[in-house]
């Protein structure tokens, strides 16, 4: 049998608690892998910057990116101590980083 992460949906329900929602809100993911977090809350915020230091997770963010999300996302790989940006955020995410 496969293993199922989550099958009762916890992570998205506790994200989306913790949160108070994303709805037009400006968003740094640090530690976002392959996307599988942003994936669900991206499509309500305003824009997203996620970071990674692993290249070879970006690359696959960017290639398993929804076309719908591929205007409001940004990836880019590096840690946050070398992430330099005049942008400001409305969140800042960690989940799994640490």
């Amino acid at each position: 049998m496969p293993i199922r992460l989550d099958p009762e949906g916890n992570e998205p329900a506790a994200l989306f608690d913790f949160a108070g929602g994303f709805s037009g809100q400006r968003v740094l993911e640090i530690g976002c892998g392959d996307g599988r977090l942003t994936w669900l809350y991206a499509d309500q915020a305003a824009h997203v910057v996620a970071l990674d230091p692993n290249a070879d997770d970006i690359a696959l963010a960017i290639q398993n990116c929804p076309p719908h999300l591929r205007e409001r996302v940004e990836f880019r790989t590096g840690t946050i101590q070398e992430y330099e940006s005049p942008e400001t955020f409305d969140l800042a995410l960690l989940s799994w980083s640490l």
